[in-house]
């Protein structure tokens, strides 16, 4: 095969990601690009398992500790500094090896796809009230009068995403809808070959999940909740809706059982990874590799080497 540009490492979370992407690039003499929508943020570090420096193993890593965490972060802001950070690593004649989980963020970057322009913070605000004061029935029956395949996709309870139809029409001129059938014609980005990390035993998955989670207790991850909430984090920021985060800075808040938010910690995530196989089933570019009780780092390596010089 050709030598591809970019080599994507993802999977659900708890798969060894970060210990396979950083001893790649440093075989490879590349260059990590995080793809994860919360390492994003700076202060939150245990429960995003950012990588350390010592798992960082030397190697350059990009796109982590942008924004404060309360700042909103998106996938079109993510495209776009990512897109800047992957050109220049290989413009230095480096390998960009993009590693996380962040479905949505990967399939963004790599599609070429542009997104819609976004309204004024005013417009916004207009429209918010406006849902709130004739309701999702009218706003959504209003929608399809202009966009009846994206209304047709919308539950007149989405809020958010309504709202955001709108702001997209207002600020375009045109649909979403029309938006996302013109920008799917484009070429790709990037020539990327995707490598997906799985465990052939589920539970196996899910007790590492569990242990991950107690790992991250330990290492003082209610104390990184109750300094953002110290802050003055608002609960429903973005980085606030994180696994973890969210439930223990509600129990903390709440003066609730931190048993019960750390056990739904664990169920949450076991049902994010589940999220993200279905998300990485449905690509048929992906090629998986599966791994038995450990991490076959060095195995992995020499398949994706090979792939990568043809031999």
């Amino acid at each position: 095969m050709n030598n591809p540009k970019i080599i994507v490492i993802t999977g659900p979370t708890a798969t060894g990601k970060t210990t396979l992407g950083a001893a790649l690039a440093k075989k490879a003499d590349g260059e990590v690009v995080s793809a994860d929508s919360m390492q994003v943020y700076k202060l939150m570090n245990i429960g995003t398992a950012k990588p350390t420096a010592e798992e960082m193993l030397g190697v350059p890593h990009h796109m982590l500790d942008l924004v404060p965490p309360w700042e909103n972060y998106s996938a079109a802001r993510y495209v776009e500094d990512a897109s800047r950070c992957i050109d220049d690593i290989l413009r230095r004649g480096k390998l960009p090896v993009l590693v996380g989980g962040t479905g949505l963020y990967i399939d963004s970057l790599l599609s070429g796809r542009d997104f819609i322009a976004r309204g004024s913070p005013e417009l916004r605000a207009e429209l918010n009230a406006e849902y709130d004061e004739t309701g999702g029935t009218v706003m959504l029956r209003k929608l399809a009068g202009f966009d009846p395949e994206g209304a047709a996709k919308l539950h007149e309870n989405d809020k958010k995403r309504i709202v955001r139809a709108f702001e997209a029409y207002y600020t375009a001129g045109k649909s979403k809808s029309r938006h996302d059938r013109e920008t799917k014609s484009l070429p790709a980005r990037y020539d990327a070959v995707k490598y997906a990390l799985n465990f052939s035993d589920r539970e196996e998955l899910y007790r590492r999940i569990d242990l991950r989670v107690d790992v991250m207790l330990a290492k003082g991850l209610m104390g990184e909740v109750r300094c953002l909430l110290e802050m003055g984090v608002p609960l429903d920021s973005t980085a606030m809706q994180a696994i973890g985060y969210k439930e223990i800075a509600v129990a903390i808040r709440s003066g609730s059982d931190i048993a019960g938010a750390v056990e739904k910690i664990k169920m949450e995530s076991r049902r994010y990874a589940k999220r993200q196989l279905t998300w990485l089933r449905r690509d048929e570019t992906v090629r998986w590799l599966v791994w038995e009780k450990e991490p076959d780092i060095a195995g992995s390596i020499r398949i994706i080497t090979n792939d990568i010089t043809g031999q």
